[in-house]
């Protein structure tokens, strides 16, 4: 049985009085995708799920879904849900901290899902013996209405590692951390080593953030894109800190993505860059990608550049723009991003590397076994897929979670290292520091102890979702729960 099938007396499908889940997710790329990953993995158990958004962020998830169509379930039903029109504008390379401020807008638009959502769920709940809504942490006011009906029950998805829901509480509520925490990283977070999140966040978006809060009180459980084998204590002590006297049922089900990525000969995807992967040594290749929302300045840009080449390192990089509000939608002139002149013509006559500007299949990517590091934002649906995949991380962390996420990855699970103490984020980087730091990575001895630790975590995680694995059990008491 393979870790995508369910058991078959879980299977729910032809279960009298169905049970019918509704994802709400919050419109940017990273939220996007989890909750669509997480709708085929409860849609394999045969329980029929409806993800719902604007008809253009649906478009979006649609389209850069990792999962390949022919191993998707066919009970996932799109609703387009009208949203009122929204601004577009270009990522400012200005904003805080690269807080993509420019998404703003679309967080504020997705509000006034509130009142189509409540509907959605009346009209189902006659239909239905539960209706079990799953809402993007964010996103917890315009589920709130599902709590007066008598049959739904709400799921909130938190959409951070355990680690930083932790670090975060224990700073909110004025708590050091307990003694389960290891002395220098308890030293780290009593000592405010870490950014608070005012100092990685806009102002604008903070305001967003807490307006959600008092509406969390109405969940009956919360799910967590994370493992056991990597975060189960953090799980536990974020349980524990935030009870409250309540019975508040938790689910670490990660991870969400596909574990297994599809052998050269049946790839789902036909991206050019997976043939100049094929070509390359293993382990011998650094992937480079910030995710989709973060925007660099020409000169960070050029820094980056000239640090690949020095450091002599094979490398995939992807050079986008950071992702509008409606990546559909016209309006304004793109940006064109460019290179120091000749440097993609010497990449590509050295056979040094490639630079993708456009849409990467970055779980394949990680996947392949050229691949040996990932120089990343630190992004958590980055860090899961490099986690599953076994591919250590080179931290480069932007704006919210991502400094905390960075503190798990380097020094917690020491599958990683270091670019740069973020507490300097507004000085550019230089090449010096880049080139140093992939040379780390990627050519030292302790470089390939990070790789053995990230390759032993990985076959690890990948074994939880087979059947008997800790995240395969996650996933089959969620079912159970919402099927009981």
């Amino acid at each position: 049985m393979s870790s995508q099938d369910p058991p078959n007396d879980l299977n729910i499908k032809d279960a009298p009085g169905s049970v019918a889940v509704i994802m709400v997710p919050l419109p940017a790329q990273g939220h996007l995708n989890q909750l669509l990953q997480l709708a085929h993995l409860v849609s394999s158990y045969g329980v029929p799920v409806h993800y719902v958004g604007s008809a253009s962020h649906n478009r979006q998830a649609k389209l850069r879904s990792h999962v390949p169509p022919s191993s998707a379930p066919g009970d996932i039903r799109f609703h387009d849900l009208p949203t009122p029109p929204i601004p577009s504008p270009a990522p400012s390379l200005s904003s805080p901290h690269k807080f993509p401020s420019h998404l703003q807008p679309a967080f504020d638009a997705a509000l006034s899902l509130r009142s189509p959502v409540a509907s959605f769920v009346q009209s189902l709940s006659s239909g239905s013996r539960r209706v079990v809504v799953v809402h993007d942490s964010l996103m917890a006011s315009v589920v709130q209405d599902a709590a007066s009906v008598p049959n739904a029950e709400i799921y909130e998805f938190k959409t951070f590692s355990a680690f930083t829901l932790c670090s975060f509480t224990w700073e909110r509520i004025g708590m050091a951390p307990p003694p389960e925490v290891e002395l220098d990283i308890a030293e780290l977070i009593s000592s405010k080593g870490f950014p608070s999140i005012q100092d990685s966040s806009t102002d604008e978006f903070l305001k967003f953030r807490a307006s959600q809060k008092e509406c969390k009180k109405l969940n009956s459980g919360c799910i967590y894109n994370t493992c056991r084998v990597v975060e189960g204590r953090f799980v536990d002590l974020y349980a524990s800190a935030t009870a409250n006297g309540t019975a508040t049922k938790h689910w670490a089900i990660g991870p969400f993505n596909p574990v297994k990525v599809p052998e050269k000969t049946s790839r789902r995807s036909a991206h050019w860059c997976m043939e100049w992967l094929d070509k390359q040594a293993p382990s011998s290749v650094i992937y480079v990608s910030f995710g989709t929302t973060t925007a660099l300045s020409d000169e960070q840009i050029r820094e980056i550049a000239m640090g690949l080449e020095r450091s002599g390192q094979k490398f995939i990089w992807v050079l986008r723009e950071a992702d509008k509000a409606d990546i559909f939608g016209g309006g304004g002139e793109a940006r064109i991003i460019e290179l120091p002149q000749g440097f993609e013509e010497m990449a590509a006559a050295r056979d040094l590397g490639v630079v993708v500007r456009d849409w990467a299949p970055q779980l394949e990517i990680l996947g392949h076994p050229a691949t040996g590091g990932f120089l990343s934002h630190c992004g958590w649906n980055s860090c899961m897929e490099s986690i599953s995949m076994g591919v250590p991380i080179l931290a480069w962390p932007m704006h919210s979670d991502q400094p905390r996420n960075a503190v798990l990855i380097t020094r917690v699970l020491k599958i990683g290292l270091i670019v740069k103490d973020w507490m300097s984020q507004d000085d550019v980087v230089k090449s010096s520091i880049i080139e140093g730091a992939v040379k780390a990575l990627m050519a030292t001895e302790e470089g390939e102890e990070a790789r053995k630790r990230a390759a032993e975590l990985g076959a690890a995680v990948r074994g939880s979702m087979d059947e008997g694995g800790v995240s395969r059990a996650e996933l089959d008491s969620f079912i159970a729960h919402i099927a009981r």
